[in-house]
């Protein structure tokens, strides 16, 4: 085998999709690229990684919640030039071509082009490691939707998508006594 750069290794383990983080602060809302995400465990509870560097960290942590928005690979344009701009001078939303629409539970809004949302309260921020922990309230899809390849970051500017489906459920029901 050949070395590979260790600075590298992230790009084949790459925990999540990319995914838009919406936020508001009562006045504005913004919305951030992430492609720093997990499930923390089989319930809807996720970690992000983010900080002060970011403009919206501070609506987050202030407000105590957001929206993750799950783009797919149609809008890897909006995702890429949301995630290279700051909302601090700019309304991504409408730079991009982005439809903000009201959420049921937070303050921080939807986006209407995205396969899902899932509105999140903060339930934890591990500032050692600038992970965000995140609880899901409420979860929207739009099934009418054709286009369902979720992006990637794979670093470096490469992206990748999945949407190729393998059913391997009855090969992994009842094989492992007692769980793993």
């Amino acid at each position: 085998m050949k070395s590979l750069e260790l600075s590298k290794a992230f790009t084949f383990i790459e925990p999540g999709p990319v995914v838009l983080i919406t936020t508001s602060d009562g006045a504005r809302a913004n919305v951030m690229a992430i492609s720093w995400t997990m499930v923390v465990d089989f319930s809807a509870q996720f970690a992000i990684t983010t900080g002060a560097w970011n403009h919206s960290y501070a609506a987050l942590v202030e407000s105590g919640e957001c929206v993750i928005a799950v783009p797919t690979i149609d809008l890897i344009d909006q995702v890429i030039g949301v995630g290279t701009v700051s909302g601090k001078a700019v309304d991504k939303f409408e730079k991009y071509g982005l439809t903000p629409v009201a959420a049921r539970e937070v303050r921080a809004p939807l986006i209407r082009e995205c396969l899902v949302n899932i509105e999140c309260r903060v339930v934890d921020i591990i500032e050692k490691y600038s992970i965000v922990v995140l609880q899901g309230i409420h979860a929207h899809i739009d099934d009418k939707r054709d286009e369902r390849r979720i992006i990637h970051a794979r670093g470096d500017g490469f992206f990748s998508v999945d949407g190729e489906f393998f059913d391997r459920r009855d090969a992994m029901r009842n094989k492992i006594p007692g769980g793993v």
